[in-house]
């Protein structure tokens, strides 16, 4: 009966309870759709999906294999055609090629680049370097079967600086390698050339190179946020991030921190 009794209570306050702004706002608002980059998966935007939810901002993180640019924008059309209303596409470093290739679709209303790439229509990912020093993050390529990954020590040193070091050291066990050709792959869309289009520059990336991510943001005509990262924004500075994504989606936050396009 106690256990009966407590149950019903429990209901009953639960039916009561005010709604929160962790609720998307109407059902047509705005889903943020967040696509990680390479040697990573969803789990990049830990940090930022609870941000976005207490803004009333619905957010979906997707899986992508990162065998090839065509197999990750289809992971990623998949989601966007799940998602009830429109669509705010959100791309960290080889995510951004991904949300390029997969953008055009009407349902997406606005693109953020987060350290990341932004190829034109025959360009691919690895090409976007050119002309720029090498990172020094790349020396930590290794390489099986056609497969990319990074050692620990560029992890912690390079590609999650500002994570404790314990920290970049799990995310170093945890990463996900991708497909050596992918980054040859030319973009068949870019969906940055109809979309209005942000971008968050890492100041501090030893990933892709901070000036690369400048130029990419002014190509672009993106809206641009600086901040004072290394490549592993989304679990660095998740605020920063989510109120790019937020702008995008036209929620205010009366937060004017960020430089013009």
């Amino acid at each position: 009966m106690l256990r009966t009794a407590l149950f019903l209570a429990l209901a009953a306050t639960a039916a009561v309870a005010p709604a929160t702004a962790a609720q998307p706002r109407e059902p047509d608002a705005p889903t943020a759709i967040l696509v990680h980059g390479a040697f990573a998966d969803g789990a990049s935007w830990d940090k930022v999906v609870p941000i976005l939810r207490n803004w009333g901002m619905r957010a979906v993180a997707v899986h992508e294999p990162l065998s090839s640019l065509s197999d990750d924008a289809d992971t990623v059309r998949r989601a966007i055609r799940a998602a009830p209303g429109p669509v705010v596409l959100v791309g960290h470093s080889w995510g951004g090629s991904v949300i390029t290739e997969a953008g055009a679709d009407p349902k997406v209303k606005a693109l953020v680049y987060v350290a990341a790439f932004a190829p034109d229509v025959g360009q691919n990912s690895a090409g976007q370097g050119q002309g720029y020093p090498q990172p020094p993050g790349l020396s930590g390529l290794q390489e099986r079967e056609g497969w990319l990954w990074l050692n620990e020590a560029n992890v912690v040193r390079d590609f999650a600086p500002d994570l404790k070091p314990r920290q970049a050291q799990v995310l170093a066990s945890l990463q996900a390698p991708i497909k050596a050709s992918a980054f040859a792959e030319p973009a068949t869309q870019a969906a940055w050339r109809g979309k209005p289009s942000w971008y968050v520059i890492a100041r501090n990336d030893r990933m892709l190179s901070p000036q690369l991510q400048a130029d990419t943001a002014r190509r672009i005509g993106a809206q641009t946020r600086i901040v004072d990262a290394g490549h592993a924004v989304p679990l660095a500075r998740p605020r920063e991030v989510a109120l790019a994504i937020l702008e995008a989606a036209g929620i205010p936050t009366q937060d004017p921190a960020h430089s013009g396009g």
